[in-house]
């Protein structure tokens, strides 16, 4: 019998606040974010300018404290961290692959250089041949003895992967690491991304606009307005006749209070606005646009009530509810 316990998620975020004081006025990058990533995922993080992902990526790598809720990684509790263990962390636990090659790599050293240094950096200094299967594994052995200058932008992406992978972190954290690049230089970066979460089971988190990401990995994470919204999960089917098929499907992120995004094109198409109706049926719920006359054919024809001393149903006005209240107690005598 296998007693082993499952894995704990390396990346955990929990009702996420962030609150930035700009000339005294409060803005709220991140309005109780809630993210799981388990051991050994490879996830992308997308949405538009603003939604709050270059914050999260800042907390999550320790270069940024959240107002309010819980953010760990790898067991690493990030609010309680001391300076010293701030320090230890983005070099132990976390690898880093910025969108500017400036803040990956240092323009005087080899490719091969690079990496060594960062392995001596960290403390590590057995074992020299490593940083030479690093740059085999990101697809860039050749390029070894040049330097950044000497490479084009999608080599020296690939260059900084195998300096984040310097001192085997247990999570790799990229942002926009796509961004200056074109698509097809593009592919072969993320490419690297899959090859090292196969090859190495590192925990990958790519932070992107970019939703071309989303073919690479395994769930992509949509962010909105500071808060997670969807979820696209991905996986390959074998049919009867042996053929694959890759699969998706798409969920809404329901936190724990219940609060749920609807994709925009939901609400666009259905003309969602405001307010909006809600009926539990015995294995889904329904929604319509809060306009009574858009209320499904079903629906009752008035809105439904509630017990007396009960909060009053939709539509239902205080004194209405006296007089249904006035009249049950009449029957009941």
């Amino acid at each position: 019998m296998n007693t082993t316990a499952p894995a704990a998620p390396d990346i955990v975020c929990e009702g996420l606040v962030r609150i930035f004081t700009v000339a005294d006025i409060e803005v709220q990058a991140l309005q109780g974010l809630d993210l799981l990533v388990e051991r050994g995922e490879l996830v992308a993080l997308v949405g538009a300018s603003g939604s709050g992902k270059s914050t999260l990526l800042s907390i999550l790598s320790a270069l940024d404290a959240p107002t309010a809720g819980r953010a760990s990684v790898a067991g690493r509790d990030l609010p309680s961290l001391s300076t010293r263990e701030r320090v230890t962390y983005r070099r132990e636990v976390v690898g880093f692959v910025w969108q500017q090659t400036a803040r990956n790599l240092l323009p005087y050293l080899s490719a091969l250089e690079n990496v060594q240094l960062a392995r001596a950096i960290g403390g590590d200094r057995s074992r020299p041949e490593r940083a030479g299967e690093l740059l085999d594994l990101v697809g860039v052995a050749e390029h070894a003895d040049k330097r950044p200058a000497e490479l084009s932008g999608g080599q020296q992406q690939r260059v900084a992967v195998a300096v984040a992978l310097a001192n085997d972190p247990r999570v790799l954290l990229a942002d926009e690491p796509t961004g200056d690049l074109d698509e097809h230089t593009s592919v072969e970066v993320l490419q690297t991304f899959e090859a090292v979460n196969r090859e190495l089971g590192t925990t990958a988190l790519i932070v992107t606009h970019d939703p071309a990401v989303s073919e690479h990995v395994q769930r992509t994470v949509q962010i909105r307005d500071g808060r997670t919204s969807t979820e696209v999960l991905r996986w390959t089917h074998t049919d009867d006749e042996g053929r694959e098929h890759a699969m998706a499907e798409e969920f809404a992120v329901l936190d724990r209070v219940g609060r749920m995004q609807l994709p925009t094109d939901y609400m666009d198409r259905l003309s969602l606005r405001d307010r909006v109706r809600l009926r539990l049926e015995d294995d889904h719920v329904g929604v319509w646009p809060g306009d009574r006359a858009a209320a499904p054919a079903e629906a009752p024809a008035e809105a439904p009530t509630v017990p007396a001393g009960g909060e009053p149903a939709a539509g239902e006005t205080r004194r209405s509810r006296r007089e249904r209240a006035h009249g049950e107690e009449q029957n009941d005598d």
